[in-house]
């Protein structure tokens, strides 16, 4: 009797811990969607904008919005899902958990925030996005004068910079993290996103084309409002079976639309999806064509030079469209050929499914080239790159540039 009594409770607290672990987990949605929001810095107040356009939305049963807050306001950064509000003078959604002193310029930390945010939110979809000041690929030491996400006091580095711990992200660490949250979920990250500006490069792409299927974000700066949550979102909701490059196409056309007599009124800006399975293809034509524009002569290399003022530049001067660039050289009346040049065309076209400007981007092709006109510090660091590293686009630039 006491053993048949014995089995009965241990079958019982079997019973009972089943049930109890079945509730406690998390039900798999369609998409999470999982934003870094690093206001750690002159942005703050857009940082508490966004977050309110998020809850006109919210979180749904087919889609979750989980967000890292930093702020100026307080040293705790608040993990968070977003549920919907209608109260439009404060945040609302619940704080998950709460991070006091935390560098969210440190990428280790990045990673981690997926990490939980795919434990405690699994999806079959996962889109993860950045936003702070952003410069491109690499450090610019410069003041900006208009109101941006990369208007700053100090000098800007690659991404996430963090006021607090004076630290950021580099391009090779945001591509360090793509690879360690590809490791943990067992997959590519379905679309990562810079909510920052001049972060839509090949040499940003080159560093996670291999953990990240949709890269999206824009070439130029972005105001400082950043990307439109509240019209994304609101369709998103609506349509939460979207694939990663329908979500990705969306979401560029809104930012534009947002900026272009939208909710934002009226500001020059530019914004792409890339599909990084092409992206091996440029690779492979890009390498070609530094052959050949490194073996042709000083007189056709000076024609190169001087027309590079002429390509569809953005807020920083080294920093130009590829597309265009290609098609401004491949006009050129110089000994080339033509074949190759439209290989790379076409490739750039394939890799960019989704591409929109106001008038002053209107020969924006969807992703931009590193493309100084001069002889750079930042070269050696640059020879590091994935990007070069499969082009040898250095050495292209090394032979058009002149002291």
């Amino acid at each position: 009797m006491k053993l048949k009594t014995k089995h009965v409770l241990i079958a019982l607290a079997l019973t009972i811990f089943s049930i109890g672990a079945s509730a406690a987990e998390p039900p798999e949605k369609e998409w999470t969607f999982l934003l870094f929001l690093n206001g750690h810095n002159n942005l703050s107040t857009y940082g508490t904008r966004n977050l309110k356009d998020m809850e006109k939305s919210g979180s749904t049963d087919k889609l979750n919005i989980v967000v890292e807050w930093g702020s100026e306001e307080t040293n705790i950064t608040k993990r968070m899902l977003v549920k919907r509000s209608t109260n439009p003078e404060a945040v609302t959604s619940p704080v998950v958990m709460s991070l006091p002193d935390h560098d969210m310029g440190d990428y280790k930390n990045l990673v981690e925030f997926v990490k939980w945010g795919v434990k405690n939110y699994p999806a079959k979809h996962y889109f993860v996005a950045v936003w702070n000041h952003g410069s491109g690929w690499h450090f610019q030491d410069m003041s900006l004068q208009s109101l941006n996400r990369n208007t700053t006091d100090f000098q800007m580095n690659d991404i996430s910079f963090d006021d607090s711990s004076g630290n950021h992200i580099t391009t090779e660490q945001l591509g360090l993290a793509m690879g360690e949250i590809k490791s943990y979920l067992g997959r590519n990250i379905d679309i990562y996103g810079s909510d920052a500006c001049l972060m839509q490069m090949v040499e940003v792409a080159g560093e996670m084309k291999d953990s990240v299927n949709y890269f999206v974000g824009s070439e130029d700066t972005e105001p400082g409002e950043g990307w439109p949550y509240e019209s994304f979102f609101k369709i998103w909701a609506t349509n939460p079976t979207m694939t990663p490059a329908q979500v990705s196409t969306v979401l560029s056309r809104e930012y534009v639309h947002a900026y272009n007599g939208g909710v934002y009124d009226r500001q020059e800006v530019t914004f792409s999806a890339l599909d990084l399975s092409k992206f091996d293809a440029l690779l492979a034509s890009t390498k070609n064509l530094v052959t050949h524009i490194t073996s042709l002569g000083k007189d056709s290399l000076n024609k190169i030079r001087l027309a590079i003022g002429s390509v569809q530049g953005f807020y920083f001067a080294d920093s130009k469209d590829y597309g265009d660039l290609v098609k401004v050289i491949g006009a050129l009346p110089i000994q080339k050929n033509k074949k190759m040049f439209s290989q790379v065309s076409a490739d750039i076209k394939s890799l960019v499914i989704a591409k929109y400007a106001t008038t002053a981007y209107s020969k924006a092709r969807g992703v931009a080239i590193w493309m100084p006109g001069y002889n750079s510090s930042y070269m050696e660091r640059y020879k590091g790159l994935n990007f070069d590293k499969s082009t040898g686009w250095s050495s292209l630039i090394s032979s058009v540039v002149t002291e």
